[in-house]
């Protein structure tokens, strides 16, 4: 197949831990064809869907990791999959490559649907799911947030549209931050904060579990560093082995469906203790941590799904 990736740039990657690296090294052991081309890059023209990027080929050899050929404009059109992977923040850019390539899917499968990732982005398509989460308030207004901290004492307060442990803050129930926090994200976004319950299980790990096309295929668990709140890999978390619970598996009963009928075939949920904090459909990572832990080819898994579905 002739597979296009939406990614950001390919060169600062670590090829160890990247998800985005790892379905393209399985692409190509596959046969397949691989484009690569960054979402800047993606245009409209007179009814057409195109991008301009390079042919590109992986290898596993830090500093050495890809080989682009010459650069050229395609007809995305003319390819089996796109590959929607560029991480957030989730803006109206983010959206509007959503919009673009929605006039080519499913012709061309794009992955995941892009209508759905512009309509259940990570931290709100939880909120389906009122029972599997924590207790949740998504407000830009102060005096609400406000009375969620006064109800709840101990919380985590972020950004609604941010990834990978950015501007995460825990607010314990005698911190003075909250009017000065408000005020700063406030200064320099419409965005509305999401605010939740603080679950003290989190020093333990939060535990990502890799779903594909919504089933439950294994989960790693990552743990705070020293001195942090923030599990993320990105902010200094430390993947480690684990098994599913039997929660883990209710949780994934009852939301892999959904992502099934919405064309959601790589997602990364994050569980902590009992509940269900997030469903990131945008660009999940974990693959290849879980890979190691388990020695199970979860790109295969992926590529398989998505073969069946242009076959």
């Amino acid at each position: 197949m002739k597979i296009a990736f939406q990614m950001d740039p390919i060169g600062p990657i670590n090829i160890n831990a990247d998800s985005t690296f790892r379905l393209m090294e399985e692409a190509q052991t596959r046969g397949h064809e691989l484009f690569y081309y960054t979402p800047d890059r993606l245009s409209y023209q007179e009814g057409r869907i195109t991008a301009r990027g390079w042919p590109v080929t992986v290898q596993r050899v830090a500093g050495d990791h890809y080989t682009l050929g010459a650069e050229t404009e395609v007809d995305l059109a003319e390819y089996d999959v796109v590959w929607l992977r560029q991480d957030p923040p989730f803006d109206m850019f983010y959206i509007t490559t959503t919009h673009l390539l929605d006039r080519i899917h499913p012709k061309t499968l794009v992955v995941n649907d892009p209508f759905w990732v512009r309509n259940s982005p990570e931290k709100l398509l939880v909120l389906n799911f009122p029972d599997l989460t924590p207790p949740t308030t998504i407000a830009r207004d102060l005096a609400t947030i406000r009375a969620f901290k006064d109800k709840h004492g101990d919380v985590i307060l972020k950004p609604l549209y941010g990834n990978g442990g950015a501007g995460v803050f825990r607010l314990t129930t005698d911190d003075r931050n909250l009017s000065s926090l408000h005020e700063l994200f406030t200064g320099f976004s419409r965005e509305p904060l999401i605010v939740q319950k603080y679950l003290p299980a989190v020093t333990k790990g939060d535990k990502r579990v890799i779903l594909v096309d919504g089933e439950a295929v294994g989960a790693i668990n990552r743990v705070p560093a020293a001195g942090e709140t923030r599990s993320n890999m990105h902010v200094g978390g430390r993947p480690e082995k684990i098994g599913l619970t039997d929660r883990d598996l209710e949780i994934c009963a009852r939301i892999g469906p959904v992502l099934r009928e919405k064309g959601q075939v790589f997602v990364g949920i994050d569980v902590i203790g009992d509940w269900l904090t997030e469903i990131n459909v945008t660009s999940p990572t974990g693959i290849q941590e879980l890979e190691r832990f388990d020695g199970v080819n979860i790109a295969a898994r992926i590529w398989e799904r998505i073969e069946a579905k242009r076959a």
